[in-house]
């Protein structure tokens, strides 16, 4: 019988916070649906409509922590993935390294448009 391997220490802090951004997520994200295609119909989505609700610091500040939650989610889960199948030594220390450059990079750039958006810049 195979034995279970993760890279994730049950009960440590990697592991914590992936499931707390996985709960987050599906929470905001069902949020976003619906604002974004029952409240306000996709076909109905214009900059100027973007421009009000990132005014409301409410909406914004659920929009940058969608984006902080979902870019460590992802960046976090891929890491992971690449260490259970086996990544170590230097390749994972540059995989590590390059993943939270972009992350990083994601963050950044996404923060400065939701802060143009919401005509903070």
């Amino acid at each position: 019988m195979a034995e279970r391997y993760s890279s994730f220490t049950p009960g440590g802090t990697g592991w914590l916070l992936q499931r707390i951004t996985a709960a987050f997520l599906v929470v905001v994200l069902a949020f976003h649906f619906f604002q974004l295609h029952f409240v306000t119909h996709a076909a109905d989505v214009t900059f100027t409509g973007t421009q009000d609700r990132m005014a409301n610091i409410g909406y914004f500040l659920t929009m940058v922590l969608f984006l902080v939650a979902g870019t460590f989610h992802g960046v976090n889960g891929v890491y992971n993935a690449l260490v259970n199948q086996g990544l170590e030594g230097t390749p994972k220390k540059v995989m590590l390294a390059v993943l939270t450059i972009a992350g990083g990079a994601l963050i950044a750039q996404g923060t400065y448009v939701a802060l143009v958006m919401a005509g903070m810049i």
